[in-house]
């Protein structure tokens, strides 16, 4: 199939399909890629058609009966409705003709983790199951068109294994983001990251839809969909990795605020009487509460034999040294764990106390490191300001994953979303 594109005076894209919607997307202007995003965000069915396979998508498998009644059809009527969509190979019966769900194998789409010093690649069918992935240690002063080209790479490499059809792409980067122009605004941990057309970049290169947003924000998406926030309307997902970041859920949505940033919580000032200070791009919290201000402060406490060589960035902002030495009973580590576990529980309070979450999520690596310590350090200090109306503070289930996860589910929405516009 291919797609004729046919462009009016008017904002909208009026477009036909002839043939393969991935086409299309090889052939985007800047301004065609920021529409398409924000139609894709705006997307209300308008067919009963439309209604019917929305329905589906959200729970991969739905009962034929109850399905008719939610839109307001017979249920034989309802049968008739679907098997073009049977036939067309979207869709499957099960048990007989009582259900009906998502075909896995329709297409696949790839969920990518981009971090400071990694990119983490999963690729996923069509009902969201896993079905690979790959993860590649980055040198971010390689700057943003060597990285581009070594994320068009990886995500050709993993979609050349499984040899199916990419329906779209979605991913997480350290970055406040503009999601309807897929520009990533400032990413400080990657040099030379300002003002970068990711998403235009990707779409074109790989053909496919693709979705950009930052990974605080992805990561909580991953936790309400497949981790311990599943059914929770209001959490804060806190990610400490190389940086820090955190993604907000408010009555069950994603709250991004006025330009994007909710939740950008490397900013925070805890001393207030440092508040005229330069911490340069990485703000007062995240100099201290990240992997790079973990190694930062190890470097100055460690004696020089426990201290790993720095060789590149990546290496620089490598925490790992610190919780070697702590779990080697080390008391120098240990006092530096604890003021920065200290200061991520007085985080967490004044989070707490603007937000009042009901559940406040830890993840990212530097949370596999010292769990039990952060935990209980961090317990501390929220149950003494709080007490018994402190909300409960989990370890992401989805461990450092969950932003790959916010990004699979965000590919398969952009997917789906796709699929529904064709109906």
């Amino acid at each position: 199939m291919r797609v004729r594109v046919i462009l009016s005076e008017a904002k909208d894209l009026q477009f036909r399909f002839e043939a393969n919607t991935s086409r299309f997307f090889a052939s985007l202007r800047m301004t065609d890629f920021q529409e398409r995003t924000k139609r894709l965000d705006m997307f209300k069915p308008q067919s009963t058609e439309q209604r019917i396979f929305q329905e589906i998508a959200k729970r991969e498998t739905a009962s034929v009966a109850q399905l008719a009644r939610e839109v307001g059809i017979r249920p034989a009527s309802l049968v008739a409705k679907l098997r073009p969509l049977v036939k067309k190979g979207l869709l499957v019966f099960g048990d007989g003709r009582a259900k009906v769900g998502i075909k896995p194998d329709y297409g696949q789409v790839i969920g990518i983790d981009l971090g400071g010093s990694h990119v983490h690649f999963a690729l996923a069918d069509f009902c969201g199951k896993i079905l690979g992935d790959s993860n590649v240690k980055i040198r971010p002063e390689d700057g943003p068109h060597k990285l581009i080209g070594e994320i068009v790479e990886g995500a050709r490499s993993l979609t050349a294994k499984s040899g199916g059809r990419l329906r779209a792409l979605a991913i997480g980067v350290p970055s406040p983001v503009d999601a309807e122009r897929g520009v990533v605004a400032f990413a400080y941990n990657l040099p030379g990251w300002k003002d970068i057309h990711l998403g235009h970049e990707l779409a074109e290169k790989l053909r496919v839809p693709v979705f950009l947003e930052n990974d605080g924000n992805m990561a909580a998406i991953g936790e309400h969909w497949r981790g311990v926030a599943q059914g929770v309307d209001n959490f804060v997902f806190i990610a400490i990795g190389t940086g820090t970041g955190s993604g907000v859920f408010v009555d069950g949505k994603l709250c991004r605020g006025r330009t994007g940033s909710a939740g950008e919580v490397y900013h925070m000032v805890l001393e207030w009487p440092r508040w005229a200070e330069n911490f340069g791009d990485s703000g007062h919290f995240e100099t201290y509460v990240s992997g790079m201000g973990i190694a930062a402060e190890g470097r100055k406490a460690l004696p020089a034999t426990a201290v790993q060589a720095a060789s590149g960035l990546a290496a620089e902002r490598d925490a790992y040294f610190v919780f070697e030495a702590f779990r080697n009973g080390d008391p120098n580590a240990r006092a530096v764990l604890e003021k920065i576990f200290t200061m991520l529980g007085v985080g967490i309070v004044n989070i707490i106390s603007i937000l009042d979450p009901d559940l406040i999520v830890l993840g990212g690596g530097i949370a596999k490191g010292a769990p039990e310590f952060m935990l209980s350090t961090v317990n501390k200090i929220v149950q003494h300001i709080y007490k018994e109306n402190a909300p409960p503070i989990k370890f992401s289930s989805l461990e450092d994953k969950a932003q790959t996860f916010g990004a699979i589910r965000s590919a398969l929405t952009l997917a789906q979303q796709a699929v529904e516009r064709r109906l």
